[in-house]
């Protein structure tokens, strides 16, 4: 993607705030204007220090004008009033420039807050065939960091416009103090920039290299956190430290790189403005009798290097940082069909039954078919059961249902609707899961009870524990219901965990209740708590079990059996036994042949 092509995706961040960039270009061309005539008044100023030098015969067409602007002032006054037209100009450059740096700054930030918030709304828009795509690291590091630096491609883009105004501005001056001069200086500053930019080329490639190395930097640091047990368990500390430390000097290498480059434009542009100025002296020493001019013409281009050193300056962060931009905008133009979208038809509960009809799924176009020509049915206030083997396509079925992906073949009807016209705020209210993988945040109890349903009372909060079996242990925490249960909440035991997890989807009173190996991992005492709660909370309720246990669906209305993505065998358990299938094959697997 070309440099140009890059920029151009800023312009609609900037158009957040349309007025703001005219504002900052009309301050920058004002405070320009403000010290261009401060120092363009020095030419009237020293020729009135010459005693009877003529001023109307200043020999340039700027020094014309600004002699005509104090013709009426007497020579004995005229050495105070200019001096102090000077300062004016300069304390009214100052409050415009402080007040356009002041604007670019908020800009910064606002639209900063924004793009972040953006970023954030569409990874939680986006489908989970996305998310699964990338690496988690790589999502953290676009969006913590990857991100303000796109708003510091933006800041620098507002600096070089207003650096290019000030130039405009000051050729203009320049061009009316000399113009044969001017057009020196001007092929001369166009080589100091050739040169520069020669020198620099690598910039955006190095750029690249460092955006890499920073998402394999936080992809380490996000799996050493969540892979602690595991590291500490096999006694991998030294050499997690060393591939961790690998990686930060990748980072620093590819920075000190960039740095490099970064650092280089300003001196280098510097030196070589400095002999053009030395060059303008020796001219102006072998020109004494237009002296005032050609001091002032030299003084006008040393105030105007800072900005042209800037510009070069900046042209380089600029392409540093054009990695990412990239980043950023790839995340912001996520394509249409990486989405799911929400339907129109407002959804009041599950009226009849849910209906899969010869539904098929991919996670992706070249891998195996997860489900392949699924058809069942799923009864409202019917307990149904889903079993298989690991693989056979029992969580993509759930992840369907809650519409986390969306049918690559067939459709999934809610009673008359297929589920993608439903809306799908109001389709997934009516649904509360508790999994194998629960997710405690790192907040109080309350807030994570509540987390079911935001508006929930202290009474309800406390209810909703009670029928999960989870009161009791939350009262002997050390603050009850206000304990900070810690990251994924490492304080609970798994047992307390999923107690957690059960009383947030309790508390969300949903119509369909859909437990993913909810009781997999949990000793039998555990298992046993919280399979009473379940078996009470789900009275009267649509309710989707995937079990291991086959015990445990003993009382299942309706089980389906899955195979390599497909539904093999449905019927109830005693009817499943006597098929001889592979359900009957995997309860004798589990109880060596002896049926309860």
């Amino acid at each position: 993607m070309k440099s140009t092509g890059i920029i151009k995706k800023l312009f609609p961040l900037l158009n957040l705030y349309p007025w703001a960039i005219p504002v900052i270009i009309i301050l920058g061309i004002l405070t320009s204007l403000s010290e261009g005539l401060g120092i363009s008044l020095f030419i009237p100023f020293l020729q009135s220090l010459e005693p009877g030098n003529s001023q109307s015969a200043s020999g340039t067409f700027l020094g014309t004008i600004l002699n005509r602007l104090f013709s009426d002032i007497p020579p004995s006054n005229r050495l105070l009033i200019i001096p102090l037209s000077i300062f004016g100009c300069v304390l009214l450059k100052n409050l415009l420039a402080y007040s356009s740096s002041l604007l670019s700054v908020w800009l910064y930030w606002r639209i900063g807050s924004q793009l972040v918030s953006k970023l954030f709304q569409q990874i939680l828009s986006v489908s989970y065939s996305f998310l699964d795509s990338k690496q988690s690291g790589k999502l953290v590091n676009t969006l913590h960091t990857e991100s303000w630096r796109a708003c510091d491609a933006i800041l620098i883009l507002i600096n070089i416009i207003i650096n290019l105004s000030t130039v405009l501005v000051f050729v203009v001056f320049l061009m009316l103090t000399s113009w044969q001069l001017t057009f020196l200086v001007a092929v001369a500053l166009l080589g100091i920039s050739l040169i520069i930019q020669q020198v620099t080329r690598k910039t955006k490639k190095l750029g690249r290299q460092a955006v890499q190395a920073n998402d394999r930097l936080v992809n380490r640091m996000i799996e050493g956190f969540y892979g602690m047990r595991v590291i500490r368990a096999f006694g991998r500390e030294a050499y997690e430290y060393k591939r961790f430390e690998k990686l930060t000097n990748e980072v620093s290498l590819a920075a000190f790189k960039l740095a490099k480059l970064y650092t280089i434009s300003g001196p280098l542009s510097e030196v070589l403005s400095v002999a053009l100025l030395v060059c303008i002296m020796i001219i102006a020493l072998q020109n004494k009798a237009n002296l005032p001019t050609l001091l002032t013409f030299i003084f006008m281009l040393y105030r105007l290097q800072p900005s042209v050193r800037k510009l070069d300056s900046d042209r380089v962060n600029l392409i540093g940082l054009l990695a990412s931009v990239e980043d950023v905008v790839s995340l912001l133009e996520i394509p249409e069909q990486q989405f799911i979208r929400t339907g129109n038809v407002y959804c009041h509960g599950l009226k009849r039954s849910l209906t899969f009809k010869s539904v098929g799924f991919r996670y992706n176009p070249t891998d195996k078919p997860a489900l392949n020509g699924v058809s069942f049915s799923i009864n409202k206030g019917k307990t149904t059961a889903i079993v298989g083997p690991s693989g056979a396509g029992k969580s993509t079925l759930i992840g369907l249902i809650c519409r986390f992906y969306d049918v690559t073949e067939g459709e999934i009807y809610v009673d008359d609707y297929p589920l993608r016209e439903l809306d799908l705020a109001s389709w997934r209210n009516h649904i509360a899961i508790v999994s194998q993988d629960i997710y405690i945040f790192n907040t109080t109890v309350r807030d994570n009870i509540a987390y079911g349903r935001l508006d929930a009372t202290e009474a309800e909060i406390i209810n909703a524990a009670k029928q999960a079996n989870a009161h009791e242990f939350i009262n002997k925490l050390p603050e009850g219901y206000d304990t900070i249960l810690g990251d994924r909440g490492v304080r609970l035991s798994g047992g307390q965990r999923q107690r957690i997890a059960l009383a947030r989807a309790i508390i969300r009173d949903p119509q369909i209740f859909i437990l993913d190996e909810a009781t997999n991992a949990l000793d039998s005492v555990s298992e046993n708590i919280i399979q009473e709660a379940i078996n009470t909370f789900g009275q009267n309720r649509t309710v989707i079990i995937i079990a291991h246990r086959l015990s445990t669906i003993e009382q299942a209305d309706k089980i389906l059996v899955l195979q390599e993505g497909r539904v093999v065998e449905q019927g109830n358990f005693p009817q499943l036994l006597q098929m001889n299938g592979l359900f009957s094959q995997l309860y004798h697997l589990q109880y060596g042949g002896v049926e309860n």
